[in-house]
């Protein structure tokens, strides 16, 4: 009786072989288009951006301003019912409207009867709540600016660690804080103000001009707002990324770096603008959704000015002077 050979299956070695080099050459392809992608001066320089963002724990300064963000507006809310406890005080007839309107809308006695001893202690307490709700609110944003300015220091600086001559008084710590603070006020209510007359203008010269009647032209009309807003951003942006570090940056740099900041945040507005009314549309979304939604407001902020601050601080171009001020880097 023969006994079979146990001969090599030939065909199945020949077939593994082949795939393994097709398996190679895919990844020496793919390889080579990343090399090659990464050679190309805008791909290298969001890949220094993102390096830096990353080793300077960038997330984590976004979460930092994220929670100081969220915080501080538990005093802006205590100053916003202490002026409505003003407003309401000085119009008797305004609060009789109200409580009457609570009355007729709301079915559960102890609940209207909650709401009334909660309007009346803000309008009786309206001094005592505005007050300390000021000094926590100076005191928060006080904090919240140094942990901005913090945070786009460590990616604007050279290297990781603090210079000697970073370390600086308590008390010019928080005055240098204060006065941050009190120039961002005022570049955000310029950037208000700009927008708000921009697209009052706007409105009343389409009315005047009789143009509301020509759809074909509301896209030009959406286009020019929202150029006028992007500006507006620009300004607050401006003012982030040229006060903030303790060096001036780049001339060339620190105004794409800005333009490309304004851009990501007038997006972020847009899609919050959408996303934010379908999260509170279901009952569990109407308890949490405008918290969740606030919040990922600030983050999705936090990490775009930390991003645009370590790409400005990466850039390389030739020819590209110091913006001018002393340099303290």
């Amino acid at each position: 009786m023969s006994v079979p050979e146990n001969r090599p299956n030939t065909g199945d070695s020949s077939q593994q072989s082949s795939s393994t080099r097709a398996a190679n050459g895919a990844v020496d392809k793919a390889m080579s288009a990343v090399n090659q992608a990464s050679r190309n001066p805008v791909v290298a320089h969001l890949l220094r951006a993102a390096e830096r963002f990353n080793d300077r724990m960038g997330n984590q300064f976004g979460a930092a301003i994220t929670y100081f963000s969220f915080l501080s507006l538990i005093p802006v809310l205590m100053v916003s019912f202490a002026v409505a406890g003003y407003v309401l005080a000085s119009h008797p007839t305004l609060l009789e409207d109200i409580f009457t309107r609570i009355l007729n809308n709301v079915s559960d006695p102890t609940l209207a009867s909650t709401l009334k001893s909660t309007i009346n202690t803000a309008v009786q307490q309206r001094t005592t709540v505005g007050l300390v709700g000021l000094l926590i609110a100076l005191y928060s944003g006080i904090n919240w600016m140094g942990n901005l300015r913090e945070a786009v220091r460590a990616q604007s600086r050279d290297v990781w660690e603090r210079n000697p001559q970073d370390k600086e008084k308590i008390w010019v710590k928080y005055l240098r804080d204060f006065t941050a603070l009190t120039g961002l006020i005022i570049a955000l209510v310029v950037t208000l103000f700009i927008t708000s007359v921009a697209g009052s203008a706007q409105t009343l010269i389409i009315r005047l001009l009789h143009l509301d009647a020509l759809t074909w032209l509301k896209p030009a009309w959406h286009m020019i707002g929202l150029a006028i807003s992007i500006f507006a951003n620009y300004l607050l942006f401006f003012w982030i990324f040229w006060r903030l570090p303790r060096h001036r940056p780049r001339r060339k740099a620190l105004i794409r770096g800005t333009l490309i900041a304004a851009v990501g945040f007038e997006v972020l507005k847009i899609i919050m603008t959408y996303t934010l009314p379908k999260l509170v549309s279901s009952p569990s979304g109407a308890a949490f959704g405008s918290v969740l939604g606030l919040m990922a407001f600030f983050y999705f902020f936090a990490r775009l000015t930390l991003f645009c601050a370590a790409w400005i601080a990466t850039a390389q171009y030739k020819d590209d002077p110091q913006m001018p001020g002393k340099s303290r880097n």
